[in-house]
């Protein structure tokens, strides 16, 4: 570099510098006052230079050739490999861009440049076979994007190399011979019937055998099956068109050498139709016919429906019942467009002489084999307008007749309900009415129910064992609560006998005390028990009433008739008894 004092301009003193030789430099420039003379004070700086860049070298690659191995299985679009091409240059003078100008494998591959690492990306564009081309060459030209025409002269800012693709050979699953397969069966055909064959191959050399299956993903595979050698697909089930007319299934394929590598195929089967659904009417028809009608004329036109396609009952032909006599009342016409009409064969109806009429259709297709069937059409005579308006038919007829309305039926059944209503309420309170208890008109008091009979008194020994009573003992084995029932077994007590006399009531009771103390089936509360024994040397006598009908009572009983109306029974008997005495 050169700086002229008396400009301050710093130029350079060299043709031509490269910056890829050297891009920094470092110039110190010095200023001295006194013009330069001795004694004058100087100052110094330092001056840094950097060359900026252009596009005055082409890229280069470093090879002429180069060679690439992809395996046949690489995935299309996938990328395969990359190469590149040096520039000295930087920044955007460095910009290039790959293409393939010839060779025989630009139709497979396809190259793209990576902006950021200036890397050409060689990718995938069609599958790859090795036993159809094992190998491809390519030319690869690497070029500038930005060119500076004041360097054109330094020659053209791109170059080319060749690239050796070697295809690598890899086990491939089976192929098959098309990418999808469609096939036809009939329906109603047998378990068992052919429906067609798929065909795979095995690309290899080796070429293995090939076994097939159906892939039982779905339902609908569940219904075909494969011959595992030949790849014929048959029937497991028989079909109706009219239920499903299409299925899909899946058919796999894999080598017997190397099960794991499976290809795949879809597989379209078609019902096709067979004429086994006869014609029906196309739906249910009411049809009304005129009082005032007359011969020939129209009352409806019908037209009829089948399940199997337009080939198999599309055309389809309408008469009468051939079996039955000619219908006086009414005729068919076939308009030979899948349609007829039902006409009128004679003038006026009556709803009163017949209000209904059957007339019996048969329709049939024009399939292979025709296939027919019958229907029974009702056709109601009606009372009409003259301008054919449908007045009335004979349900309302027959209320006119009767002369009553609906309103009229609705009042008469409404009261018939209230009536039935008003009898079963009154059935119910009778029901639930009780008796009155009390019966006598002398006893005024509400809680006591009176009865007419009379126990026996004292001379009714019928009732009991007197025995028992007076020889408590007796009875000393079979003895019981009444109170409760006992819940477990008593072991029997013995004890030793001894005579009425000897027998102490006191002791007596207080046994009978210990024992019901003792017992484990006595409940948790106090409970009396009563002996019907009387103890002896009383002082007072004996107050029983046992023996008293041998003697004669002194008692007057005068004072019951002023105990009032309750007791006036009571004291007229007593009454009686003492004036029997003294006569």
């Amino acid at each position: 570099f050169v700086f002229p004092p008396a400009t301050g301009v710093i130029r350079t003193a060299l043709h031509n510098m490269d910056r890829e030789a050297r891009e920094h430099y470092s110039v110190v420039i010095q200023a001295k006052d006194m013009a330069g003379q001795v004694g004058g004070l100087s100052g110094s700086t330092t001056v840094n230079i950097t060359l900026t860049d252009v596009n005055d070298n082409p890229p280069r690659f470093p090879q002429k050739h180069y060679q690439l191995y992809v395996p046949e299985s690489a995935q299309v679009g996938s990328a395969v490999g990359k190469i590149k091409a040096n520039d000295a240059d930087t920044g955007s003078n460095a910009d290039m861009k790959y293409t393939i100008i010839n060779g025989d494998g630009s139709g497979v591959f396809s190259i793209s440049t990576d902006k950021e690492t200036r890397e050409g990306i060689l990718s995938l564009k069609k599958p790859l076979n090795y036993e159809k081309k094992k190998s491809y060459t390519l030319n690869i030209e690497g070029a500038n994007t930005h060119l500076d025409f004041r360097f054109s002269h330094l020659g053209p800012f791109k170059d080319v190399t060749m690239l050796k693709i070697i295809v690598g050979d890899v086990d491939e699953p089976p192929l098959f011979t098309m990418p999808s397969y469609v096939m036809e069966v009939h329906e109603n055909a047998k378990i068992g019937t052919a429906v067609g064959t798929v065909t795979a191959q095995d690309p290899d050399t080796a070429n293995s055998l090939v076994r097939y299956f159906v892939d039982h993903n779905t339902e609908e595979d569940r219904y075909f099956t494969i011959d595992a050698s030949t790849g014929t697909i048959k029937t497991a089930k028989i079909f109706d068109r009219e239920e499903t007319p299409w299925y899909n299934i899946t058919v796999a394929a894999s080598e017997i050498d190397n099960p794991g590598l499976v290809s795949h195929v879809p597989v379209g089967i078609r019902i096709l139709d067979v004429n086994d659904n006869p014609p029906e009417l196309a739906r249910e028809y009411e049809i009304v016919v005129c009082e005032n009608a007359k011969p020939g004329q129209v009352i409806q036109t019908i037209s009829a429906t089948d399940k199997d396609n337009s080939a198999n009952g599309a055309r389809f032909h309408f008469s009468l019942d051939e079996g039955l006599s000619m219908n006086p009342n009414f005729s068919l016409r076939n308009n030979e467009d899948n349609t007829a009409s039902i006409l009128t064969r004679r003038r006026r109806y009556s709803r009163t002489t017949q209000d209904v009429y059957y007339l019996p259709v048969l329709i049939s297709d024009g399939g292979t084999p025709p296939l027919s069937s019958s229907s029974t059409l009702t056709i109601r005579v009606c009372a009409c307008e003259r301008d054919g308006r449908v007045r009335t038919c004979h349900a309302e007829a027959f209320l006119s007749s009767a002369g009553l309305s609906t309103g009229a039926l609705i009042a008469i059944l409404l009261c018939v309900v209230i009536l039935l209503a008003i009898v079963v309420l009154f059935i119910t309170l009778r029901r639930s009415k009780k008796e009155p208890l009390i019966i006598s008109e002398e006893d005024v008091r509400e809680n006591v129910v009176t009865y007419d009979d009379e126990g026996g008194g004292e001379e009714d020994t019928e009732a009991f064992d007197i025995t028992a009573l007076r020889n408590p003992s007796a009875a000393e084995e079979l003895k019981y609560r009444r109170d409760i029932r006992p819940e477990v077994k008593h072991v029997p007590r013995h004890h030793p006998s001894s005579s009425l006399d000897s027998i102490d009531v006191q002791e007596f009771i207080k046994q009978r005390l210990a024992e019901a103390d003792m017992d484990p089936s006595v409940p948790p509360y106090d409970s009396l028990q009563t002996y019907a024994y009387e103890g002896h040397r009383s002082e007072a006598g004996s107050i029983s009433s046992l023996d008293s009908a041998t003697t004669h009572s002194d008692q007057d009983y005068n004072y019951l008739g002023d105990w009032g109306p309750e007791f006036k029974k009571l004291a007229e008997l007593y009454g009686e008894i003492e004036s029997e005495r003294t006569t």
